[in-house]
């Protein structure tokens, strides 16, 4: 069994949620090891022991503390969670890990920045992709936050689009290689419904594979 160090809670996106939610995946490959306080139990070696990463957080340090997590007083920060992926690490940036501002560190790192999202609304899940990660999986529904992102990486191969009335047409995921590591994005994961969606969580085992394979 392979233990994921899962990153979670921020204001708008509460740790119970992540934590319900991973508990709610059956699965006898992955244990899942949750940090809140980014600031005050990561440190760089910590992250050696994991073979996966997977952040479900914005730039804060918890949900009741929302001084940035990437400032000068944390012992981990963007640079170190780059160096783990080029060294052979997996890492998982979903939902709320995926809400960076233009130019700011992280979102270089993952690929993306963050435009915004209209209110909770239906959202259709179109598989577009041909890879691992979508094994198992075809198109879903699901009612959830519609994230709109700008993808600036040069690299990446798509896996799928999210279409909603309010939100338009957006990628929902996608795969780089950083390195000698994996790199996976996916949008959804705001509410529990969404966290307990069988297609969500066959995307979550499969990325987790994928991240933690062979190079």
């Amino acid at each position: 069994m392979k233990n994921i160090l899962v990153l979670c809670d921020d204001f708008w996106h509460p740790a119970e949620v992540i934590e319900r939610g991973m508990g709610s995946i059956k699965t006898e490959d992955y244990a899942f090891d949750f940090v809140h306080d980014a600031k005050d139990i990561l440190y760089p070696e910590m992250l050696e022991r994991y073979p996966a990463i997977i952040n479900c957080k914005s730039n804060v340090l918890t949900g009741a503390n929302t001084a940035p997590w990437f400032d000068q007083v944390a012992e981990v920060g963007v640079g170190d969670l780059e160096a783990y992926v080029k060294n052979g690490g997996g890492f998982l940036s979903l939902h709320a890990g995926n809400t960076a501002r233009k130019d700011e560190p992280y979102g270089l790192f993952v690929g993306n920045y963050f435009v915004g999202h209209p209110p909770r609304c239906a959202i259709e899940v179109e598989i577009t992709g041909s890879h691992p990660i979508l094994r198992g999986v075809e198109n879903f529904s699901i009612r959830d936050e519609h994230y709109q992102l700008e993808v600036i990486a040069g690299d990446t191969v798509e896996l799928f689009r999210t279409r909603s009335e309010t939100g338009g047409n957006q990628i929902g995921g996608y795969v780089r290689n950083l390195g000698k590591g994996r790199l996976c994005v996916m949008t959804p994961g705001h509410i529990l419904s969404v966290w307990e969606h069988r297609s969500y969580q066959r995307l979550i085992l499969n990325a987790l594979d994928w991240c933690t394979g062979p190079a």
